[in-house]
């Protein structure tokens, strides 16, 4: 579905816009660091618990020596019952209503921000645009846009002692 944004025009004239009504989706789970810009995303058709469980046990593999911290919200599906959270994943939950303590949440806005007035085609259209997209940001793009105060200070004091 078409999310609508601003246009610039010249006074008096309205901008035509594609728009598109079909409701169809696909979902991004991803891991972005503040610290070197560094990210894992997979893209999947669904939400939920044991979908959740699947991309941690995949993430602890993609650098299997390094220790995560995964930042969560109160979504559903991260609920932390009955799943088996990998040894080096650590799942740091935020206090409610905080999306900004959440760099994913950073980084959706960012892609969203340039999904705005597309319109694709077919489905593998849009997952081809998703996948450039998140491909070709840069470490420094990452770490700009999901770089907060809090998690810097933290980690530089935990590594300086």
């Amino acid at each position: 579905m078409n999310h609508l944004g601003k246009y610039l025009t010249a006074c008096g004239v309205k901008p035509i816009v594609t728009y598109q009504h079909i409701f169809k989706t696909t979902y991004l789970y991803g891991s972005y660091s503040p610290i070197n810009g560094d990210s894992f995303v997979w893209e999947i058709n669904g939400v939920d618990t044991k979908i959740f469980e699947a991309y941690l046990i995949e993430f602890s593999l993609y650098k299997p020596k390094e220790y995560k911290i995964v930042v969560i919200d109160n979504a559903g599906f991260h609920s932390t019952k009955n799943i088996n959270v990998p040894d080096n994943i650590y799942l740091l939950r935020i206090p409610p209503y905080n999306p900004e303590l959440n760099p994913c949440e950073q980084i959706w806005q960012y892609i969203k921000t340039r999904f705005k007035n597309q319109r694709f085609e077919t489905m593998e259209s849009l997952k081809k645009w998703l996948h450039n997209m998140v491909n070709q940001m840069e470490n420094e793009t990452i770490k700009s846009i999901t770089s907060n105060h809090h998690y810097l200070k933290a980690f530089n004091t935990a590594f300086i002692n």
